[in-house]
């Protein structure tokens, strides 16, 4: 990795807090970031995806991906790091559930392994839908979803109930489970901000999934999702990500 990525990435020993981002005007995306694929007639099946994933997404009903599930997902399931900027409605949810369902392995593990933060309780329960629906033949994966306005001895006490394999949280809950060592973070694998430009343009939030990413392993893949990125966000973006010399991230207007 070249020295100028290395000084890009977060420093998980530094308490310097990203540069505040204000709300800007979307800027067009630089030439040369956006790619255009063409989708043929392909269909989920040519992703080489587990059977039960196949089996699962054939009971929604869907046969061929979308334009960013079509470019993304392959790239993700190898666990290249992914910045993906497409419009709402596009399937990017799906990118990255049918990609963690494809690599995560639960066998033997009590630990969380996956953590998804969003900027919303809403979103937290879809996402949380749309992991149960492709994992329906994969019962063993478990998931919970966190967030404010209930009581933590709540999710407490279903913490030592139970360790979800994937974790769906609002980033000041999330990090208040952590904290208070009842969420530990040390196994995750994969590592999810959707909505990320909401997530980092506000300074609090910010600052807490900052202090979140520098709870996890230092070695993870880390998928970020928006449908829109000013350049200040996705610069900030790419801190995040430790692959980025290695594969670009993948960007779709």
């Amino acid at each position: 990795m070249a020295e100028e990525d290395i000084n890009n990435l977060v420093d998980y020993h530094s308490d310097e807090e990203f540069p505040s981002l204000n709300n800007q005007d979307e800027q067009p995306l630089p030439k040369g970031e956006v790619t255009h694929v063409t989708v043929h007639a392909s269909g989920f099946k040519d992703f080489l995806l587990k059977p039960e994933i196949l089996r699962a997404i054939g009971d929604c009903g869907f046969e061929h991906p979308s334009e960013v599930q079509h470019q993304c997902i392959p790239q993700a399931t190898l666990g290249t790091d992914v910045l993906c900027q497409a419009k709402s409605g596009m399937g990017k949810t799906a990118v990255f559930v049918l990609s963690i369902l494809q690599q995560i392995e639960v066998t033997g593990v009590d630990a969380v392994l996956c953590l998804v933060l969003v900027h919303t309780r809403e979103m937290a329960f879809q996402i949380k839908e749309e992991f149960e629906r492709f994992k329906k033949y994969l019962p063993e994966i478990r998931t919970r979803v966190f967030y404010g306005g209930v009581p933590v001895q709540q999710d407490k006490a279903a913490l030592k109930q139970s360790t979800p394999h994937i974790v769906i949280g609002t980033p000041g809950r999330t990090l208040q489970l952590a904290r208070d060592n009842v969420l530990k973070l040390n196994s995750v694998k994969y590592f999810v901000l959707d909505e990320c430009d909401k997530m980092l343009e506000a300074n609090d939030m910010r600052r807490d999934v900052q202090n979140i990413f520098k709870l996890t392993p230092h070695t993870k893949q880390v998928m970020m999702f928006s449908a829109t990125l000013a350049p200040e966000i996705r610069a900030t973006c790419k801190r995040f990500m430790h692959n980025v010399s290695l594969s670009s991230p993948t960007i779709l207007s």
